[in-house]
């Protein structure tokens, strides 16, 4: 409660005349140095409340006397980042792989814009770094359906596989089994013989039924050893990736009624310089040819 005021007995300060419990509170102001500090501070914050975007009200906000916009900044650096980089695309778009591999400064610029590229449209089916997921090929292996070379990866890119481009990849396997070509136990026979491409089964006599019946029905795209052909994006057997699994009875399932997949192409929505940058990118994750 109050009291009057009086000097302290140990410091010989004033008191304010208030005591809590006996303890009476001293009247010590606070410096004057961080009272005029204290109000700078109010007055600057007051200012820049004023002077920059600030309260939003209903579907806007205070734009401030400036004007000024964090988003205008910021997109006035990428113009500023993409006009330093304009004339290397554009190089780059009139360029064959051969001049721009020769340039180091272009070897730069369209690694960087392939990075950007395939972590924006491809990254969600081919992974982070390429390694792809069942049903979508990785890229960073020796295994190529239409070829390996930086070229073929831009050729594929541009038309994609499978697409609405009339110049898309394309190639078709039949379903053996859901259209009568082959018997249960023949694709069986088939899948067994497979299996020993893939450097899983023990070659028997079953297998050697499953190779004839190989080279009458898939051979003739497979190749005679399994070892693919670029020519109609079949692919090679004889490997140690698979699209959609090594197991058996993925293999039945494949020939049975197989399924194949479908790629964009990216001509439509990547411009030519971001679309080679994008080929030389994926030719360098470790399994161009």
């Amino acid at each position: 409660m109050p009291t009057k005021i009086e000097k302290d007995e140990h410091s010989g300060t004033d008191t304010t005349g208030h005591v809590w419990d006996g303890v009476r509170e001293l009247n010590t102001p606070l410096p004057k140095w961080w009272v005029w500090v204290y109000a700078a501070c109010v007055v600057w914050g007051f200012a820049l409340f004023l002077l920059y975007p600030s309260i939003p009200y209903g579907s806007g906000y205070f734009h401030g006397l400036l004007g000024y916009s964090s988003r205008v900044e910021a997109m006035k650096g990428v113009a500023e980042m993409h006009a330093r980089h304009a004339a290397d695309m554009d190089r780059i778009a009139s360029a064959d792989f051969a001049t721009i591999k020769a340039d180091p400064k272009l070897v730069a610029t369209a690694e960087a814009a392939g990075r950007i590229a395939f972590a924006n449209n491809c990254q969600p089916c081919h992974g982070a770094g390429g390694e792809g997921h069942v049903g979508y090929p990785a890229l960073g292996d020796d295994v190529w359906l239409w070829g390996g070379k930086v070229e073929d990866i831009a050729a594929t890119i541009t038309h994609g596989i499978r697409s609405t481009d009339a110049d898309a990849r394309n190639s078709q396997m039949p379903s053996f089994g859901a259209d009568g070509q082959l018997t249960a136990a023949q694709i069986g026979a088939v899948a067994d013989y497979v299996s020993t491409l893939y450097g899983i089964a023990t070659p028997g006599p079953d297998v050697q039924k499953g190779a004839a019946l190989f080279a009458d029905n898939c051979a003739v795209c497979h190749g005679d050893k399994g070892q693919g052909n670029r020519e109609v994006g079949a692919p090679p057997l004889a490997a140690k990736v698979h699209l959609y699994g090594n197991d058996r009875a993925t293999i039945v399932a494949q020939i049975t009624r197989p399924r194949m997949g479908v790629m964009p192409n990216w001509n439509t929505r990547l411009d030519p310089a971001t679309i080679k940058s994008l080929a030389l990118y994926v030719h360098a994750l470790g399994g161009g040819e």
